[in-house]
């Protein structure tokens, strides 16, 4: 075990004061119920979004929370977190019991959440400084090729709607006309303390957007 930490410090460029620190994060707890990576993966977590968050607030200043959180979401899931840990090429430290061994799909599961218990020991062992250049140094192609996600019409003026009102929008399908293979919509849209707004399509799903688009545009929201 002890070449196999003296790897897993080299391929991660840190030297860890405390080994048993490292070697417990890498610990699954189908390999042992009393002494695993649980507690270091909730902590790791926690570090993650505040290391990435602030990240993101300092890249977009003048973005809007909504899309910021919305990118934050993509950086920080299990998915992402999953695919980190395995550009590192350390799934083969992991100790897990054998009847996880033959669960293939719980991979992605058990390599974000031994990312997290790493970052988690490394917050431990190095302070937060040292962690936040490890965290955006492994991280930092994910972030350079995430995208800000664009809000459809409807959907952004659904979450303004809730933010200020506490309410929905509230749609209303005014005519269809047409044939069943071509119809053709006009709904309206409205909010707390706004008028309606009326948009058309040749479906109900585009109607509505369009309806909200334009209600968007003339609230300047």
């Amino acid at each position: 075990m002890i070449n196999n930490l003296k790897n897993i410090e080299k391929i991660i460029n840190l030297k860890f004061n405390d080994k048993e620190l490292l070697s417990k994060s890498f610990i699954h707890k189908s390999y042992n119920k009393e002494i695993n990576n649980e507690k270091l993966e909730f902590l790791g977590d926690r570090v993650i979004g505040l290391i990435i968050s602030k990240k993101l607030l300092n890249l977009y200043p003048n973005e809007k929370e909504g899309i910021i959180d919305k990118k934050f979401a993509s950086l920080v899931n299990k998915k992402t977190c999953a695919k980190v840990f395995r550009s590192l090429n350390l799934k083969k430290f992991i100790k897990t019991g054998n009847s996880f061994k033959t669960i293939r799909s719980a991979d992605e599961r058990l390599l974000s959440d031994t990312c997290e218990a790493l970052i988690g020991a490394v917050y431990l062992d190095q302070g937060f400084v040292n962690t936040e250049k490890f965290v955006l140094n492994i991280w930092r192609h994910f972030i350079k090729d995430s995208k800000i996600i664009e809000l459809d019409p409807k959907t952004k003026i659904q979450e303004f709607s809730l933010k200020k009102f506490k309410k929905l929008p509230i749609y209303k399908t005014i005519k269809k006309t047409g044939p069943n293979h071509n119809p053709f919509f006009q709904v309206s849209v409205q909010i707390e303390n706004s008028k309606k707004y009326i948009g058309q399509g040749n479906s109900k799903k585009n109607a509505e957007q369009n309806a909200a688009l334009k209600l968007i545009r003339n609230l300047n929201i």
